[in-house]
């Protein structure tokens, strides 16, 4: 496989999302992880993954202490039926009571600043550990979800993480895409997708959309859509053939 084909350059022909997935296999494992929040998406990539591996391939997520009970119940969902392990990373406690102590427990609908602080502690903190020791990392991101995502390209240069790979393999699916391939593969997923949440993160910072909202309406709802940044998915970079 050409590197023009691997990285899926405007070049050469964009790779599908299984074909890119046995590229960042090929080139990076076991250095190599998907950060899985059990949403639609992810339970996508993980079905892809166990049948090009099995369970040979990692899975890590944030446990920010403010989950819905039907993301755990996904959580042991897939555990259970791809026999694969979980790496779960929880934030600081001492930076939670810290943290609660001085500004409450529901900080972040009293302005942006203190949600940022909130997603920092409980989100981007543990996220730099989880990858800490990679060499890259694969996401379920796509263009379509909003409109701050709408420049992200398959393989980026994760430049808040050490300039470490992040590749998204579902870049250019859409929305019936991914259910088209959930239904047809009878692939566990949130069921909280059933309750009209498009878009899973913490309990009290995500609702339920009405038709026709964004995807990703559910979010921060109470913020201007430019805002709705958690700070997990920030300063990155298309990546060239020349520098792999």
């Amino acid at each position: 496989m050409t590197m023009a084909l691997a990285i899926g350059t405007e070049a050469g022909k964009k790779l599908s999302a299984v074909e890119l997935l046995e590229w960042a296999f090929f080139k990076f494992y076991p250095s190599l992880a998907l950060a899985c929040s059990f949403q639609a998406e992810e339970s996508v990539l993980i079905d892809m993954m166990h049948r090009l591996r099995g369970p040979d391939f990692r899975v890590f997520t944030l446990d920010t202490g403010r989950l819905n009970q039907e993301t755990y119940d996904c959580m042991d969902a897939i555990r259970g039926r791809y026999r694969i392990e979980i790496e779960v990373f929880f934030p600081d406690f001492t930076k939670v009571e810290a943290m609660v102590r001085r500004h409450g427990l529901n900080l972040f609908y009293e302005s942006v600043e203190q949600r940022k602080l909130c997603c920092g502690v409980r989100k981007v903190e543990p996220l730099k550990r989880a990858l800490k020791d990679l060499n890259a990392w694969m996401t379920g991101l796509r263009r379509e979800q909003a409109v701050t995502r709408a420049d992200i390209r398959g393989v980026e240069l994760d430049n808040d993480h050490g300039n470490i790979l992040k590749i998204n393999p579902l870049v250019d699916w859409s929305h019936d895409q991914v259910w088209q391939y959930i239904r047809e593969n009878n692939v566990p997923y949130n069921r909280l997708h059933k309750q009209g949440y498009p878009s899973i993160g913490c309990a009290p910072c995500t609702r339920a959309v009405r038709p026709g909202e964004d995807l990703r309406g559910g979010r921060w709802w109470w913020e201007h859509p430019e805002s709705k940044k958690c700070g997990l998915h920030v300063k990155t970079q298309p990546v060239a053939e020349n520098q792999l």
